[in-house]
C-alpha cells in the first residue's frame, strides 16, 4: 500500500490562495490531485489560524533532521544524568528525589524521571512532604520568635531575638531566625528621628567637661550621665529626667513631671542616690541646662560627694550615651502611642524602664545582656578574682 502523502505548509498555502482565486474549487482540487473535502479543510484551518496554519507539516526532511536533533539532545542530556547519577541508580526513591531537587536549573525534571525511574507524581508529592515536614519543625519555633516579638514590645529584630532563643535553650541560627521572620513577616518597628533640646540661656555657673566623651568604666557608681526629654499627651507636656549608670547603661533614677522646673531633676537625682548610694568621687555629667546648673541642684551633689561635669554648649555628643537612651525610648515606646493624660504616659514609660529596659531589654553594647545582667554578671567575675 502508498504511504499516505504529506503536503508540505507552503503547498498547503499555495492551493488556499488558487483555491480563493477561483470559482471552481473542485476543478483546483481535481488539477492538485486532491479530493475536495482535503482543500476545504485547508481554508478552514488557514480562516481560522492565519500564519500559523499547517504547523509541523513543512518539508518532511526538515522536520526528520528536526526530530532528530531533538531526540540526540534528549540521549546528550540523559547520558549527563547517568554521569552524575551513577551510585543513586538503584536507591530507594526519597535519595533519587533528592538528586532530582539538588539538579532544578541544571536538568530537566521529565529527563531525570526517565533515567531515574520514578514517577513525576512520586516526585512531586515528595517535594510535598517535605515542605510539610519543614513547615512543622519550624512552627514551635515560629511561635517563640512571635512570642519574645511581643513581649519586646515589638522593637526587637532578629539578632536579639537569636540571642533571646538561645538564652531559652533553643537551637537555632541567626540566619534562620531572619529568614523564619521575614517568611512570616515579624518585623521591628519602624523607626523614626529623634530630637532633644534643653535651656542653656542662663548666667548660673557651669562646671568643665570633666567626661570629655569617655564613655567606658571598670564598675558600677563610677560615672552617671543625666538628662531631660519631653513626652506629648493629649494634657500637654510631660517631662522625664533619668540619671543613667554608663557602667551598664540602667537607670538608676528617673522622675517624670508636668513643669521643667528643677525638682523635677532633683527627685531622679535623689533616686539614684538612695538606690545605689555611690562612694564620694562619683562622676556626674550632665548638659548645661539651667536646673542643672540651679545653685540648689549643685548643693546636693557637693553634698553627696559627685563630681559636676557639663558638656560642651550645644554638643550633643558630649552626652551620647543618655542621648541613645531617650532615643531607643522614644523609637520602641513613645512615637508608637498617643496618650491622652499624663498617667497614662507615666504609667508606660514606668514599666518601660523599670521592668522591661533594666532587667530584660538585651543591649548590643553590653554582648546583649540586659543592665541587670551585665552587673549580675560583674559582681559574679569580682567574687572570683
Amino acid at each position: 500500500m502508498d504511504q499516505r502523502k504529506q503536503y508540505s505548509k507552503e503547498f498547503k498555502e499555495a492551493a488556499v490562495r488558487l483555491a480563493a482565486e477561483s470559482k471552481n474549487k473542485s476543478g483546483v482540487a481535481r488539477d492538485l490531485g486532491i479530493n475536495s473535502s482535503m482543500l476545504r479543510r485547508w481554508e478552514q484551518e488557514s480562516d481560522q489560524s492565519g500564519e500559523k496554519a499547517f504547523p509541523g507539516k513543512g518539508n518532511p526532511k526538515d522536520e526528520e533532521m528536526a526530530a532528530l536533533k531533538k531526540e540526540n539532545l534528549r540521549l546528550k542530556e540523559e547520558l549527563e544524568i547517568l554521569k552524575k547519577a551513577v551510585g543513586i541508580l538503584g536507591q530507594r526513591p526519597p535519595l533519587r528525589y533528592q538528586f532530582i531537587k539538588d539538579h532544578l536549573g541544571q536538568f530537566s525534571v521529565e529527563a531525570m524521571r526517565r533515567v531515574l525511574q520514578v514517577s513525576t507524581s512520586g516526585y512531586y508529592q515528595w517535594c510535598r512532604n517535605i515542605i510539610t515536614a519543614i513547615k512543622d519543625k519550624n512552627e514551635p519555633l515560629v511561635e517563640q520568635i512571635k512570642k519574645v516579638h511581643k513581649q519586646s514590645n515589638q522593637t526587637y529584630g532578629s539578632p536579639r531575638i537569636y540571642i533571646e532563643l538561645k538564652a531559652k535553650g533553643y537551637t537555632c541560627s541567626l540566619n534562620r531566625v531572619a529568614r523564619l521572620m521575614q517568611a512570616n513577616n515579624i518585623k521591628a518597628k519602624v523607626k523614626k528621628k529623634y530630637i532633644t533640646t534643653t535651656d542653656s540661656n542662663h548666667d548660673l555657673p557651669v562646671a568643665n567637661n570633666v567626661l570629655n566623651q569617655e564613655f567606658t568604666t571598670e564598675a558600677p557608681n563610677e560615672k552617671w550621665t543625666t538628662d531631660i526629654t519631653y513626652i506629648w499627651t493629649k494634657q500637654g507636656w510631660l517631662y522625664l529626667a533619668v540619671v543613667l549608670d554608663l557602667f551598664s547603661r540602667r537607670i538608676v533614677g528617673w522622675s517624670m513631671q508636668p513643669t521643667l522646673a528643677k525638682e523635677l531633676v532633683i527627685a531622679a537625682l535623689q533616686m539614684a542616690v538612695r538606690m545605689r548610694q555611690p562612694t564620694s568621687g562619683l562622676l556626674h555629667h550632665s548638659d548645661r541646662g539651667s536646673q542643672y546648673a540651679s545653685i540648689e541642684y549643685q548643693q546636693l551633689l557637693k553634698k553627696d560627694g559627685l563630681q559636676p561635669s557639663m558638656s560642651r554648649k550645644g554638643n550633643c555628643y558630649d552626652n551620647a550615651a543618655m542621648e541613645s537612651f531617650f532615643a531607643t525610648l522614644k523609637k520602641e515606646l513613645v512615637y508608637h502611642q498617643s496618650y491622652q493624660t499624663h498617667k497614662e504616659a507615666k504609667r508606660d514609660i514606668f514599666y518601660y524602664i523599670e521592668v522591661w529596659y533594666n532587667r530584660k531589654r538585651r543591649h548590643s553594647s553590653l554582648a546583649y545582656m540586659s543592665p541587670e545582667e551585665y552587673e549580675q554578671n560583674w559582681q559574679r567575675l569580682s567574687l572570683v578574682a
